[in-house]
């Protein structure tokens, strides 16, 4: 099996992406250990300002379609206009208080997460017929279970473990990322 070569320029571009990659997930990594509740509803009011604004927009085409398209039916004209009006409202309540849409993205993240892991292991459950290991189908079940439910009751809670756990890896990942940096191309 033969070694790609690179050029020199090649080799250095490659480096600084691997360095620059690596100390953005250091940086942010330790932003996310040392400061979580700061980094959550930093990025959840992030979120939050995005959505608000999609929601504004969203809002100003549907009521557009429902005043100016022409070809609709009067169901349809007023099924736009509501739509529309609807999706101004959530954009204008979103906008009101950005960090409580953020904490309220937070809740249902956590909440949408514990159903996805509590749906994981009724699946799994339902799979025994079809795999070889059911011991570690039934305790891969039964963890996922635990773990949705546990996230539907506390939610934030799970997600603030679930960022802090993310914080780590990315400051992990960085660091492994910056030592790539500075030894790929030896060979070369």
């Amino acid at each position: 099996m033969s070694v790609p070569t690179f050029e020199k320029s090649a080799i250095n571009g490659i480096r600084t992406a691997l360095g620059v990659s690596g100390l953005v997930s250091l940086v942010i990594g330790v932003l996310v250990v040392f400061w979580p509740g700061k980094s959550l509803v930093t990025i959840a009011g992030a979120l939050a300002l995005l959505l608000g604004i999609y929601a504004v927009v969203a809002g100003v085409i549907y009521l557009g379609i429902g005043i100016f398209a022409k070809g609709g039916s009067g169901w349809s004209r007023a099924g736009n206009l509501l739509l529309g009006v609807f999706f101004l409202i959530a954009g204008i309540v979103t906008f009101a208080n950005l960090g409580s849409a953020g904490i309220t993205l937070v809740w249902l993240l956590g909440i949408l997460i514990g159903i996805v892991w509590i749906t994981e292991g009724v699946v799994s459950f339902t799979t025994l017929r079809e795999v070889s290991s059911k011991g570690w189908a039934v305790f891969y079940a039964v963890v996922s279970i635990i773990a949705g439910i546990w996230l539907i009751i506390a939610p934030f809670i799970g997600v603030a473990f679930l960022w802090w756990f993310t914080g780590f890896a990315l400051a992990a990942l960085g660091i492994v990322q910056i030592a790539r940096a500075f030894t790929f191309g030896r060979r070369a």
